[in-house]
């Protein structure tokens, strides 16, 4: 067998064993994943995951780049307005959703309660892509200081938590963003006029 093909053989039976992480943090949360169980869900005993993830934290990291590519395809699927304010809100929609559909990946990818687990800078790396994205449309749309970003980041956050927390499966919170995203703007935009 090649090199190649050894390759690709890893890197499949990888994508398989992340597929089965994902569908188990659905089931138990994040931080209930048992690396028994996966083993089993895998077809596999314990010890050989470790041919793949020397840790549990190895782990982690895969679902955090596997969840961010998701993200970051979701994205890519989608077309802009040329107007910036709607491109923001369109932006900012498709990462919300997004959030909001799967609460473990949620808390993995934007919520840190994993005790220990930080994120490879190669994981981190396309994390900070979509974000690097949704600077330059709002520095489009008028938010050109790093704390004006942060806001939004803020508030698109305490969005999803407050949706998640209070009313999962429902839009009580998450039906605000576009008069959110309004309101932010309008006031970014009146302090750089002076007013």
């Amino acid at each position: 067998m090649t090199a190649g093909r050894v390759a690709e053989r890893r890197e499949a039976k990888v994508a398989s064993i992340v597929d089965a992480a994902w569908k188990l943090a659905a089931e138990h949360g994040i931080a209930g994943i048992s690396l028994y169980a996966l083993a089993r869900a895998v077809g596999m005993r314990q010890p050989s995951l470790y041919e793949y993830f020397d840790s549990k934290h190895a782990l982690y990291d895969a679902m955090f780049a596997d969840g961010n590519r998701q993200l970051f395809e979701r994205i890519e699927a989608v077309s802009f307005p040329r107007d910036p304010r709607a491109a923001v809100k369109k932006y900012m929609r498709t990462f919300l959703d997004f959030a909001l559909e799967d609460p473990a990946r949620c808390e993995l990818l934007f919520e840190r309660h994993v005790p220990g687990f930080t994120p490879s800078p190669e994981s981190y790396a396309l994390a900070e892509e979509i974000l690097g994205r949704a600077g330059t449309l709002l520095h489009e749309a008028g938010v050109t200081s790093q704390g004006d970003i942060d806001c939004v980041v803020a508030m698109v956050g305490g969005l999803m938590a407050a949706q998640l927390s209070n009313d999962p499966g429902g839009n009580r919170w998450s039906r605000h963003l576009n008069r959110l995203v309004d309101l932010y703007l309008d006031d970014v935009i009146t302090r750089s006029n002076g007013r």
